[in-house]
């Protein structure tokens, strides 16, 4: 990590913040600081937006080509350097190796996608229907951008925004968060060793995002903002991005339901339920929040359900054979613990876990609640950390009007051998992605997002490049 750089990125170069902040970088296995970062103030906001706005019109005339090598040079460089990049990971933010190998690995992908979407953004030509005028359409850059970048994927969530901004031709202000932004420096630096222009790409490390995001958001020059975080957060910055009529993508909070059906193949309902649940130690906008399980067969599965996260290793993320790391910081593990002994409280029934660790570390175990009552404060809230609230129903509307009765909508896990029922069930879910009889639906293929409060647009897949893109018409006379 001696390597990493530690300042802000601006127009190419490796700045401090301009009174000499910095910030400390905290390793959640064993609570020492690994590092300390520069800390920006409005000050380094302003020098970054200006970089952004000045290598814009350049960038934007760049070729698509052009564009598209250095995306595919950058995942190429991801990919050599996948071991660096995930110890990097593990250190700042606890997850384990394997998973963080997986992620340096997903979050590659994102390059690659968009280094092939660069190419083929097109337009249209028509004549209009009186027959008077030709329509050109083309597409252009919606122009510099914010984004602004969660904790929980450090890496991931940096690729997925920054590859359409730079396929399309869109120069960017990157700020991480706070308790990550080692993830976020080493991918700029691959990024300026790609052979990205200077100022297309500036960084921006902080503690002080009000003082940072604020007016930019406000300024005018800034006309795009790409938010993943949480639903409070997102709404702040809608408002903040109104005045100046920013255009806005928002990947905001989650409340999954996993409905596994009397039909279901439990083996693979276990199997999902250990994916959607514990992928990232559950710290995931996609994670498995509420379990809805047939009663006929509900004993059956939490008890396969305890057997498998009560096998779990859970430990520092470097160690050999470790399944479970650390969540994020001491406040993550304090909102686990408050939720899980509310809900006991209310008369649920611990069939594994449930009980803070001693020692160093911000350590919580996978944890299996079944009898959960449905007041019960998990059943409203982002749980983020390695539990699963298991709640029974009998009849499949019953169960469709609970899953739906939240103001979340992100993503729905439907488990069920009647392909009939699967549509059915993930057709009336409201949400923006349904996992059928699997507990991964993210590919960088795919549109990521949902509905209702969990956000505002897409992103990867094909529609990710459009939230980057303007439409522009010309009309031109029929001669």
């Amino acid at each position: 990590m001696t390597d990493t750089p530690t300042q802000l990125f601006i127009g190419g170069a490796w700045v401090d913040a301009s009174d000499g902040a910095t910030m400390p970088v905290d390793d959640p296995a064993t609570g020492e600081i690994i590092a300390h970062v520069a800390d920006a103030g409005a000050k380094d906001a302003q020098r970054a937006e200006e970089a952004a706005v000045q290598a814009q019109e350049e960038w934007a005339r760049t070729a698509p080509r052009v564009r598209s090598e250095i995306l595919r040079r950058a995942y190429e460089i991801i990919v050599e350097r996948t071991d660096e990049l995930a110890h990097l990971m593990t250190a700042e933010m606890g997850k384990p190796l394997a998973e963080a190998r997986g992620e340096v690995a997903y979050a590659a992908e994102f390059f690659r996608w968009f280094s092939e979407e660069a190419v083929r953004i097109e337009g249209g030509h028509g004549v209009l229907p009186d027959g008077r005028n030709r329509m050109l359409l083309s597409r252009r850059p919606v122009g510099p951008c914010l984004l602004i970048t969660p904790w929980n994927f450090p890496l991931a969530m940096g690729t997925r925004k920054i590859g359409p901004a730079i396929a399309a031709g869109c120069t960017m202000i990157l700020k991480p968060a706070p308790q990550t932004p080692l993830s976020s420096l080493a991918l700029a630096a691959i990024l300026k060793e790609a052979g990205l222009p200077d100022g297309v790409l500036n960084v921006v490390t902080t503690s002080r995002a009000g003082e940072v995001c604020e007016p930019l958001l406000r300024g005018g020059r800034i006309r795009k903002l790409s938010f993943t975080g949480s639903t409070n957060v997102g709404r702040l910055l809608l408002a903040q991005s109104a005045e100046a009529v920013v255009r806005t993508s928002m990947e905001l909070g989650g409340n999954a339901p996993f409905v596994v059906f009397e039909d279901a193949d439990l083996d693979k309902a276990v199997d999902g339920a250990m994916v959607a649940k514990m992928r990232n130690m559950g710290e995931a906008c996609t994670a498995a929040n509420r379990f809805f399980v047939h009663s006929s067969v509900a004993e059956e599965f939490g008890r396969r359900l305890a057997e498998r996260m009560g096998a779990l290793v859970v430990g520092p993320g470097t160690r050999d054979g470790v399944d479970v790391g650390p969540l994020i910081d001491r406040v993550g593990r304090a909102k686990v613990e408050e939720l899980v002994a509310d809900a006991v409280e209310r008369g649920a029934r611990v069939l594994v876990g449930g009980r803070t660790p001693e020692g160093p570390g911000c350590f919580y175990p996978p944890t299996v609640l079944t009898d959960v009552a449905s007041d019960s404060r998990l059943m409203d809230t982002e749980i983020f950390g390695p539990v699963a609230a298991i709640l029974t129903f009998d009849d499949e509307d019953e169960v469709i009007r609970r899953a739906n009765d939240t103001p979340w909508g992100l993503v729905g896990y439907v488990f069920t051998e009647g392909l009939d029922r699967a549509l059915r069930v993930s057709e009336r879910l409201e949400v923006g992605m349904v996992g059928v009889n699997t507990g991964l639906v993210s590919n960088p293929a795919a549109p990521f997002g949902g509905v209702k409060q969990s956000g505002l647009g897409r992103e990867g897949g094909r529609v990710g490049l459009d939230e980057f893109l303007e439409y522009q018409y010309l009309a031109v006379p029929v001669r």
